[in-house]
């Protein structure tokens, strides 16, 4: 990776640029907008949103660049909305349940996977699995 140029020191009296995000505050300021909305929300309706935060305010394409590599992490689901899309966070149990798949897939083994994922179980776990595979709908009664 290259190293960012060192920064020339501003001359007196000229104007200085706002400190810049840390990295991934951003993505949670979107995140944090879309999980207080009750209904999806276009990126122009996230960046109304975040414009009133003291943050300052953010180019359109910045939000749907935003809201897109969310998105593509999995984070936030979205319908379309006209030409574009709304977005809405994905709940936690589908974003788990998304991540244990791609980690099955990304193995070569299926059953190796599976063994190793059923063997860390507690035994409620394995209660709860045993119930939803034999058709139940998952909960513990005893």
């Amino acid at each position: 990776m290259h190293e960012p140029a060192p920064r020339l020191p501003a001359e007196p009296g000229a104007p200085t640029e706002p400190p810049r995000r840390p990295a991934g505050a951003l993505e949670a300021e979107v995140m944090a907008v879309l999980r207080a909305a009750d209904t999806p929300l276009t990126p122009g309706q996230v960046r109304e949103r975040l414009a009133i935060r003291p943050s300052g305010e953010l180019s359109y394409s910045t939000v749907v660049t935003i809201v897109s590599r969310l998105h593509a992490k999995g984070l936030l689901a979205r319908e379309r909305a006209g030409r574009g899309f709304a977005y809405t966070p994905v709940d936690p149990a589908s974003l788990a349940a998304g991540q244990m798949s791609r980690a099955l897939d990304a193995g070569v083994d299926h059953g190796a996977v599976l063994t190793r994922f059923v063997s860390g179980l507690s035994g409620r776990d394995a209660r709860l699995l045993r119930g939803l595979l034999a058709g139940g709908d998952g909960q513990d009664r005893g």
